[in-house]
């Protein structure tokens, strides 16, 4: 997928203008996404070890670079909930973008596109081969259409106002206030519901996204998981986390000054553990099944985002994401 790039961004404040020069119309980004629990992590650090061989270097790359596109990876604290990698788990493949934002502030995805243009381009800088990695469609779109983002600061005192409301009545607000983004967006998300709100607010309605043209090369690659598959991983995973400390590690956040009104926002999973943590919830066993069966609801809804995207390359095998990378670099 060809697509032209304007400029990197530097800054974190959404709309600053950029002083690094514009990515060379050679730049090749690589992309790997798919569904929660699918193995878009592992499969991401098998490319980017198999970029360190002498076939790579033969085509001019000096290995490659792993950027993470995860909405709540970003925040330090959050490591267990969130599913973020280990670092026995990057076999040495460096990473960016996780554990950058403090969790008391919020981190739009206006935030996420200037940090992630940077570390493309110095990526890119060093010989190597950047890899974007991740399960958060909008993070994924932004960088890879170069997504223009409203730059409306969040609006702390209509976010309390909209705190206890239903995904329902959010929607239904948004419908009286911008019926075109309210038919578009993610009716069960409530913290894009919230943001889409604050921004029709401030704006009189949400502007449409625009996307400019971006210098670079992208080879979206997706994993394919079967159903079946799909919920053994996910039961896996989600066992995993509540063994490891997603108990311990929310009632840290709230050790540490993080209300639960933000903790919610960081998803079911923290949800969960906080009603475990106030007798809402009875067991660990009880736990883990809330989250797998919101998880596996979550997964039909990335699904759905993923499915609009045509150059996405669905694989089933690893061997087959191999080739993909090895042919996108070669021509």
């Amino acid at each position: 997928m060809m697509v032209r790039l304007n400029s990197i961004n530097s800054s974190l404040k959404p709309g600053a203008r950029s002083r690094i020069k514009p990515l060379d119309i050679k730049t090749k980004v690589i992309v790997v996404l798919g569904l929660t629990s699918s193995g878009k992590s592992g499969l991401a650090v098998k490319l980017a070890l198999r970029l360190r061989s002498g076939q790579a270097r033969r085509l001019g790359y000096k290995g490659a670079e792993i950027i993470s596109a995860d909405s709540r990876q970003v925040y330090r604290g959050l490591d267990i909930g969130s599913g973020k990698i280990t670092k026995k788990e990057m076999r040495g493949v460096p990473h960016h973008l996780l554990g950058v934002a403090s969790p008391k502030r919020v981190f739009t995805v206006a935030n996420f596109k200037c940090l992630a243009d940077k570390k493309i381009k110095e990526i890119v800088s060093r010989g190597k081969i950047p890899i974007v990695v991740g399960g958060t469609g909008f993070y994924i779109r932004s960088v890879v259409h170069n997504v223009v983002i409203p730059a409306v600061k969040p609006n702390k005192k209509l976010r309390r106002e909209l705190e206890d409301k239903t995904p329902e009545e959010l929607a239904q607000i948004l419908r009286r206030l911008d019926y075109r983004r309210w038919k578009e967006i993610d009716k069960k998300n409530k913290r894009r519901l919230a943001r889409a709100i604050e921004i029709a607010e401030s704006l009189g309605k949400v502007p449409p996204l625009k996307a400019d043209p971006i210098n670079a090369d992208f080879k979206l690659i997706g994993i394919k998981t079967g159903k079946d598959k799909l919920k053994k991983l996910i039961t896996r995973r989600v066992k995993g986390m509540v063994k490891r400390g997603l108990i311990n590690e929310t009632a840290r956040l709230l050790k540490n000054g993080i209300t639960e009104r933000r903790i919610r926002e960081f998803g079911f999973e923290y949800q969960d553990a906080l009603k475990y943590l106030n007798g809402e919830i009875e067991s660990k066993e009880g736990l883990a099944n809330s989250i797998i069966r919101r998880t596996l609801d979550y997964t039909k809804r990335q699904m759905t985002w993923f499915k609009r995207d045509k150059d996405i390359i669905w694989i089933t095998d690893p061997r087959k994401a191999y080739a993909t990378v090895r042919d996108f670099l070669a021509h």
